[in-house]
């Protein structure tokens, strides 16, 4: 079974928005050498993973990026936390994460691009493509970043070289040697958590899935149980094995994501933002917003304009 991402807008290459004014960019196909579903290539001032990209506005991708830096430091914000890298470090963003690139910051290195779809499910488990409760930054040793780098230089050679196999094979090819890099960066990542758990199995895994595809309408544990035909036990069970919370928990924690990406980065009116993650009454949606963070959707609203005044964090300014 090939690897399925989570559900994002259908766009042209210069991205569009979701209809709360986030723009979404689509992995850039065109571009990629014989039309496989991944890129490799050198990333500098004049280039980054996306010729369209706004820079220094916040967007989303419907891919995976990983960047390897050889300058730094390189500042940047993924999902509400700034991250800043320095030459040897790697920086993972995953489909779906709202991320901007900062000003003034050098993106020197290495990135590399995967269009989900490209790797079979075996390998997105094992690799953990999907883990966003793993640390986007990652620094590995030397030791570490050697192997890093000779998997990725034998990646970005074995991506250019197309005369030598028909392209099944070098497709094929790709699939094995990005597989191997990314085995090496899932055990760096693993390494990195504060609490790594073991490998999700695949009833957690439809579950995961089935959630980013359905939170913004269903919060039910008992819906999606009955939808992936296992019972809620069962779910319970695989959930917290693989993550410590229950299925609730869970959903509840994804739809609260959506919610602050929505009030933090585009001026949808409160009652909006909550119909969007599956609340049409905003007094309701104020009430789960207030539980799960402390403080009503307006004053997380306005405590972001505080921090980041004058800051074009969307390409519209934010009300409440």
């Amino acid at each position: 079974m090939a690897d399925r991402a989570p559900r994002t807008p259908r766009a042209g290459s210069e991205g569009t928005d979701d209809g709360g004014g986030i723009r979404t960019f689509p992995f850039p196909a065109d571009l990629a050498v014989g039309g496989v579903g991944m890129q490799i290539g050198p990333l500098g001032s004049d280039r980054t993973w996306h010729a369209d990209a706004p820079l220094h506005r916040v967007h989303r991708i419907d891919f995976h990026v990983v960047m390897l830096f050889t300058g730094g430091p390189v500042r940047h914000m993924i999902d509400f936390a700034e991250y800043e890298a320095a030459a040897g470090d790697l920086l993972w963003i995953r489909p779906g994460q709202v991320h901007r690139f900062a000003r003034g910051s050098e993106y020197r290195g290495t990135v590399l691009t995967m269009q989900p779809g490209f790797l079979p499910r075996s390998t997105v488990e094992a690799t953990g493509l999907y883990r966003y409760d793993l640390p986007p930054l990652l620094h590995p040793g030397p030791a570490q970043l050697a192997a890093l780098r000779a998997a990725l230089e034998q990646l970005r050679r074995e991506y250019e070289d197309t005369a030598t196999l028909p392209l099944s094979l070098h497709t094929a090819v790709l699939r094995h040697t990005l597989t191997a890099f990314l085995l090496r960066l899932a055990h760096l990542a693993a390494g990195s958590a504060q609490a790594p758990r073991r490998p999700a199995d695949s009833t957690f895994t439809l579950f995961r899935d089935a959630v980013e595809q359905g939170f913004a309408t269903q919060h039910s544990v008992s819906a999606y149980a009955d939808a992936l035909g296992y019972s809620r036990r069962t779910l319970v069970r695989a959930v917290r094995a693989a993550t410590g919370e229950t299925p609730k928990g869970f959903i509840d924690r994804r739809v609260v994501l959506e919610a602050k990406r929505l009030l933090a980065h585009t001026d949808m009116p409160i009652g909006r933002v909550g119909a969007a993650v599956g609340f049409p009454d905003a007094a309701n949606f104020s009430k789960f917003f207030q539980l799960h963070t402390g403080v009503t959707p307006v004053a997380f609203r306005a405590e972001l304009l505080k921090e980041w005044p004058g800051d074009p964090v969307s390409d519209r300014s934010r009300t409440s």
